[in-house]
C-alpha cells in the first residue's frame, strides 16, 4: 500500500521577514540547501515504490509558485488544491481527505507541512514505518520529536507507554499546547513527552469519521466546497463560498485533542519547525565563534549571531554579539536573537502602513503559468521589471486603461502583438504599447525571452488589465491579489482612442 503525501502550502511569510513575505512565505525559500523548504519535503516523499504523487494545498495566489517550484525537482503532484481564502489546518486536511477518500476511503494521508525542516530522512522513514500499523488500524497518528530543550513556542503531546498500538506507537495520553517555561522544564524532567511536529499519518476515513463527529460543521463546509470544486488548467479550485464557511482552525484543536483514537509515534528525523531567525541559526551550521553567515555577509570579533544577505547588500558586523541580521534589497532587520520571535508582529506593523503592497513585495518574482516577471525598480509614476517567458509560451491578449509600456528585449526572440500588427523582436531591439492598446507578448523560440519592461502612468497596480483571450483560462480576480486602492483617474491618458470590444471572460 502506498502512502499519499498531503503537503500543506500556507503560511502568512511573518516570521522570517523580511526575507520572507506574504507573496512569498518561507515555505518557498532556501533556508537549509539550495533547494526551497517545499522542494525538500516534497523530495523526502518521491520515492514513488513507497509513495504515491503528493496532494499539495495552498493559497490561490501561491498555484503558479508552488507548480514553478515543484517542476523544478520534475515532481509532478497528484494535484494542486487551491483554497479561496486561509482557513487554518482542519479544513485543507478535511479537503484532502476528502478527495482521497472519493477513490478510496482507506487511503493513507502522510499530512507534512512544507515549512518545516528534517535532517535525517533514515529517522523520517523509521517513523512513518513505525506508525503505519495503528494508522491502518485506524488510529489517527502524530509524530513527536523528543524535546531537546524547554521550548515554549511549540505543542507537547505526552506518550502513554502503558498503551503501545505497535512497536514505537504510542496512545496520546494529553496534548498541551505552548506550555509556559516552568511546565516545559517539568515535561522534560518528566520524560514521555515529545514536541507536536504538525506531521500526522491517518487513513482519510479515521479522520473524515473524527473530523464529522468532532467538528461537524467544518466537515459539512469543506464537503460541500469539495462538491462544488472547479478545475482550472492542472489546479482544482475549492468552491470559495462553502469553504470560506468553514471555521479556521487548526487540525490540532479541531480533531488531535478531541479524539480518542490520538497516537504519537516518537521520531529522531533531526526536525525543526525554522518558525524565527532564532530557530535557523540554532539548526544552521555555525562557525567556531557561534555564527550563522548567508550570503554576502563578513563577520569580524563576531560572536553567536546570524548575518545574512542573500539578495541584498553586503552586511558587515564587528564586535557584537547574540544579533540577527538579515538585508534584503528593500529592507533591514537587526534585532537581537533573543528576541527574534517578535519579528512577525513588527512585519504585521508594516503590512498596515499605506505603502505596505508595494514594499511588501517590491523585491519577489512573481510566478505566472508562462514565466515570471519580478519589479525591480518602483517610482511615483513608473516601475521597471524583468520578464522572462518559457519557450512557446503567451501572455494573454490584453491592454491597460492607465498606464503604457515600454519593452526591451534582452535575450530571446519576442513575437509582439500590438493592435492590428504582428512583429519580431531580437535583443536590443524594443517596442512602445500606449494606454488602451491591445497586444500580446509570445516567445516563439526554443529558450526563455528575457526582457525589460519600463511602465509609465497614474496607476500602475496589476489590477489593470484586461484579458481578451488568454492560454491559461485565467480571469483577473483569481490572478493577482487586491490591490490598495490608488484612486486611478477616472479618464483613460488616451481619450481620443476609440473604445475596444468588451473582454472576454472565460475561465
Amino acid at each position: 500500500m502506498r502512502i499519499h503525501p498531503v503537503i500543506l502550502s500556507g503560511g502568512s511569510g511573518t516570521r522570517l521577514w523580511p526575507e520572507s513575505l506574504q507573496a512569498h512565505p518561507k515555505q518557498f525559500l532556501p533556508l537549509t540547501s539550495h533547494r526551497s523548504l517545499l522542494q525538500e519535503t516534497a523530495l523526502r516523499v518521491a520515492d514513488t515504490a513507497a509513495f504515491a504523487p503528493p496532494l499539495a494545498l495552498c493559497n490561490q495566489h501561491h498555484r503558479f509558485l508552488v507548480a514553478e517550484q515543484l517542476r523544478e525537482i520534475a515532481l509532478a503532484p497528484a494535484r494542486i488544491v487551491l483554497e479561496p481564502a486561509p482557513r487554518n489546518t482542519a479544513p485543507a486536511i478535511a479537503a484532502a481527505a476528502l478527495l482521497l477518500a472519493a477513490r478510496d476511503p482507506d487511503a493513507l494521508m502522510l499530512v507534512l507541512p512544507s515549512d518545516h525542516a528534517v535532517a535525517k530522512a533514515e529517522g523520517f522513514r523509521a517513523a512513518i514505518q513505525a506508525a503505519t500499523p495503528a494508522a491502518t488500524a485506524g488510529l489517527l497518528v502524530t509524530f513527536g520529536i523528543a524535546p531537546t530543550g524547554p521550548e515554549t513556542g511549540y505543542g507537547y503531546v505526552a506518550a502513554d507507554q502503558e498503551a503501545e498500538f505497535s512497536p514505537g506507537c504510542f496512545r496520546v495520553s494529553r496534548f498541551v499546547e505552548k506550555p509556559d517555561l516552568p511546565t516545559a522544564q517539568r515535561y522534560l524532567a518528566q520524560g514521555g513527552w515529545y514536541w507536536n511536529s504538525g506531521m500526522f499519518l491517518f487513513t482519510a476515513a479515521a479522520f473524515l469519521a473524527e473530523c464529522r463527529r468532532h467538528r461537524p460543521a467544518l466537515h459539512r463546509a469543506v464537503s460541500a466546497a469539495v462538491a462544488d470544486a472547479k478545475d482550472d488548467l492542472d489546479f482544482l479550485r475549492l468552491a470559495p463560498e462553502p469553504f470560506q464557511a468553514a471555521p479556521s482552525i487548526s487540525v490540532d484543536y479541531a480533531v488531535m485533542e478531541r479524539t480518542e483514537k490520538a497516537a504519537v509515534a516518537p521520531a529522531a528525523m533531526g526536525w525543526a519547525d525554522l518558525g524565527s531567525w532564532a530557530a535557523l541559526w540554532q539548526n544552521g551550521p555555525r562557525d567556531a565563534a557561534g555564527n550563522l553567515c548567508r550570503g554576502r555577509a563578513l563577520a569580524s570579533g563576531v560572536t553567536n549571531s546570524l548575518l545574512s544577505s542573500i539578495d541584498g547588500p553586503l552586511v558587515a558586523a564587528l564586535g557584537v554579539q547574540d544579533l540577527a541580521v538579515v538585508a534584503t534589497r528593500d529592507a533591514v532587520l537587526v534585532a537581537p536573537l533573543a528576541r527574534a520571535g517578535e519579528v512577525g508582529a513588527l512585519a504585521q506593523q508594516l503590512a498596515a502602513q499605506p505603502d505596505a503592497a508595494a514594499h511588501m513585495q517590491a523585491h519577489m518574482r512573481v510566478h505566472r503559468p508562462w514565466g515570471f516577471f519580478q519589479t525591480l525598480h518602483r517610482g511615483q509614476r513608473f516601475q521597471v521589471k524583468r520578464i522572462s517567458v518559457k519557450p512557446g509560451a503567451a501572455l494573454s491578449l490584453q491592454r491597460h486603461r492607465h498606464r503604457a509600456e515600454h519593452w526591451v528585449v534582452l535575450d530571446g526572440i519576442a513575437r509582439v502583438v500590438k493592435d492590428e500588427a504582428s512583429f519580431l523582436l531580437r535583443p536590443n531591439q524594443a517596442a512602445d504599447i500606449p494606454p488602451l492598446c491591445i497586444h500580446r507578448l509570445a516567445n516563439p523560440g526554443d529558450r526563455p525571452l528575457d526582457l525589460i519592461e519600463v511602465q509609465t502612468g497614474d496607476y500602475l497596480e496589476e489590477d489593470d488589465i484586461e484579458r481578451f483571450e488568454d492560454d491559461y483560462g485565467r480571469t483577473t480576480p483569481h490572478d493577482t491579489p487586491p490591490a490598495a486602492p490608488r484612486h486611478p483617474p477616472d479618464t483613460p491618458s488616451n481619450p481620443a482612442r476609440p473604445p475596444s470590444p468588451p473582454p472576454q471572460t472565460r475561465g
